[in-house]
């Protein structure tokens, strides 16, 4: 279905980032890769699906590095026809005590990361007459939790910026969304089990379920393959006139 289109995903040398750009791969996306950590196994795993493979380690939280990651993928791909804003950071404090460094960090790389990526890869979507922008925002971009005020902030900000960039491009063949996963068991996540599991005196398999039954009804992550579908579904035909949506896929988190 992607056969001949490029796809960057942010933040994708791991979890959901990874996920969906093995996802987009299969239906024949090359695929850029962005992140930090191991690069080269995640490289080997796209370039196993048969198509083109590209990593730029762009620091997110950097203007400038955006700039260059944007510029790279025109050099080296011929631009971005899907792009998959995905990257993100955590930290968990009250308000009170939350570190200004921290609150920057936050954000910068999970909401104006995709200012910058948006605004410089929708010129070459116009022109080239197709494109798609997925935003990874979360249950957190639609209802809040405490200690989380920079995470909260940044992702409704997303929700947000979705909807605007997806009115801006609304007569166009331009589609703008957003994908809203409750808890996936990503290392991000994992960190805040293990702090759990530490703080109440729990294994891993207790602190999971007690993390899961705060939020999610269903009682299941959701994983990386289900985004996945989700963002190659957004990608096709059949949703061409999906736009500004904020696509909960939240084991009922949002519908409480």
């Amino acid at each position: 279905m992607l056969k001949g289109k490029t796809a960057l995903v942010t933040g994708s040398t791991s979890g959901i980032g990874l996920g969906v750009a093995l996802a987009l791969a299969r239906q024949g996306a090359n695929i850029i890769l962005n992140g930090f950590g191991d690069a080269e196994g995640p490289q080997a795993a796209v370039a196993a699906l048969g198509v083109k493979v590209g990593y730029h380690g762009a620091d997110m939280s950097q203007a400038g590095e955006i700039a260059a990651l944007v510029a790279y993928a025109d050099a080296a791909f011929g631009g971005i026809d899907v792009l998959v804003n995905n990257a993100g950071i955590q930290h968990v404090a009250p308000v009170q005590a939350f570190p200004a460094e921290k609150w920057d960090a936050i954000i910068a790389i999970n909401l104006s990361s995709a200012f910058h990526t948006t605004r410089l890869a929708l010129p070459g979507m116009l022109a080239r007459g197709w494109g798609r922008i997925i935003n990874i925002a979360s249950a957190h971009g639609l209802v809040a939790s405490a200690q989380k005020s920079a995470y909260v902030a940044a992702k409704h900000g997303l929700v947000g910026f979705t909807k605007s960039v997806a009115l801006e491009t609304a007569t166009s063949p331009v589609t703008v969304n957003a994908i809203c996963p409750g808890w996936v068991l990503t290392p991000l996540v994992q960190k805040q089990v293990d702090a759990l599991a530490a703080r109440e005196g729990v294994d891993d398999a207790e602190a999971r379920r007690r993390l899961l039954a705060e939020k999610q009804p269903s009682l299941q992550f959701t994983t990386p393959e289900e985004l996945g579908a989700l963002a190659v579904f957004l990608c096709s035909e059949a949703a061409q006139n999906v736009r500004g949506q904020a696509w909960a896929v939240d084991g009922g988190w949002t519908a409480q």
